[in-house]
C-alpha cells in the first residue's frame, strides 16, 4: 500500500498578509530546513504587482511560525524581472544553498544563491540556462565524487552533475509521466532528497489530466550510489487536493511541495495549497519503511 500524508490539524499554517503589499495576494511553495534547534522557511509570495518574492519565517516546532515583515530575497537581476520562484534549500559544508527559478520575459531558468543566516544572500547566477526549466533541488552530499541536482525539462525529471555547484553538465533523464496514471502530464521534484538506509527518498509532484490540471504528490526511492535508478515509485498519490483551500485559489486543484524535513520519528512535508496558503502534512518514518520493504 502506498504511503499517505496526513494533513496537520492546524493546516493551513498561514495565509497572505493584506498589511504587506509584497505578500498580500498569495503565499505558497515554501522551502524548509531544520537545523537541530529551529525550523527555517523561505516561502514564495506575491502581492498586487504579481512579482514573486521570498519571505522568511522561523519556528521552534515547525507548526507555529514568526514571519518577517519584509522579503529577504527579491528580483535583482534582469533575468529575474518577473520574479524569483519556488526555492529549495540544501545544507552543504556550513552553508545553505538555494536553487530557485529565475523568471524573465526571455527565460525561465535555474539559478543558485547561498546564505548562512537566511537574511543576507550571495547570488551565483543562472546555473542551468536551458529554458524553460524549473524544479531544481541539490542532493545533500556528493555521489561518486559529484554534486547532483534535480531539474525539470518538461515533462520529465532530470539529473545534472557538477564539481563546484556552479557548472552543471551530463544531463540525464531519470523519470517521465506515466500514461493512464495520476502523474500522466508532467512531473518534478519536491524538496531536497533525504538519505535513508534503503536509498534516496524523493518527494515529487505529478500533474494529471482532469476537467483542469491537478497537482498531486508522490514518492520515489532512488539507488544510493546511482540515483538514475528508480527502486520504487508511488502508484497512487500520497496527497491530492481535497480541502476547499486546496481546490480553489490562485491556481485551483494544487498541492505543491518544495520541502520534506526529517523531524524525530516523522517526515514533515510543507506545501502550497492552490497557490494561496502554506500547509503541513506529515507521515511517520515507519510508514515509509513499510512501503519500501513491502
Amino acid at each position: 500500500m502506498d504511503p499517505i500524508l496526513k494533513r496537520h490539524p492546524l493546516s493551513p499554517l498561514f495565509a497572505p498578509n493584506p498589511m504587506h503589499l509584497w505578500e498580500s495576494k498569495y503565499v505558497f511553495n515554501p522551502a524548509v530546513v531544520y537545523d537541530g534547534e529551529l525550523f527555517h522557511m523561505l516561502y514564495r509570495a506575491q502581492g498586487a504587482d504579481m512579482v514573486s518574492r521570498m519571505g522568511y519565517a522561523v519556528s521552534t516546532d515547525g507548526i507555529k511560525w514568526n514571519r518577517m515583515e519584509n522579503p529577504v530575497f527579491e528580483p535583482k537581476e534582469n533575468n529575474e524581472m518577473y520574479g524569483v520562484e519556488d526555492p529549495r534549500l540544501t545544507h552543504i559544508d556550513g552553508k545553505y544553498y538555494m536553487t530557485y527559478t529565475a523568471y524573465s520575459p526571455e527565460n525561465i531558468s535555474i539559478a543558485l544563491a547561498s546564505t548562512q543566516n537566511f537574511i543576507t544572500w550571495k547570488r551565483h547566477g543562472i546555473v542551468i540556462p536551458e529554458s524553460p526549466n524549473k524544479d531544481a533541488a541539490i542532493f545533500p552530499e556528493k555521489i561518486n565524487g559529484k554534486y547532483v541536482m534535480f531539474h525539470r525539462l518538461e515533462p520529465d525529471m532530470w539529473l545534472a552533475y557538477s564539481d563546484d555547484l556552479i557548472k552543471w553538465n551530463n544531463y540525464t533523464k531519470i523519470a517521465s509521466p506515466r500514461k493512464n496514471s495520476w502523474d500522466n502530464v508532467k512531473i518534478g521534484v519536491g524538496g531536497t532528497p533525504i538519505k535513508t538506509e534503503y536509498g534516496w527518498l524523493v518527494l515529487y509532484h505529478g500533474v494529471g489530466e482532469g476537467p483542469r490540471l491537478i497537482y498531486r504528490l508522490g514518492f520515489m526511492l532512488l539507488d544510493l550510489n546511482d540515483p538514475t535508478k528508480i527502486l520504487k515509485r508511488s502508484e497512487t498519490p500520497c496527497l491530492e487536493p481535497k480541502e476547499t483551500w486546496e481546490k480553489f485559489g490562485g491556481v485551483p486543484s494544487v498541492v505543491f511541495s518544495d520541502a520534506i524535513v526529517e523531524y524525530k520519528d516523522q517526515y514533515y512535508v510543507y506545501y502550497g495549497g492552490a497557490d494561496n496558503y502554506i500547509a503541513l502534512a506529515t507521515i511517520k518514518k515507519e510508514e515509509i519503511k513499510n512501503w519500501i520493504e513491502n
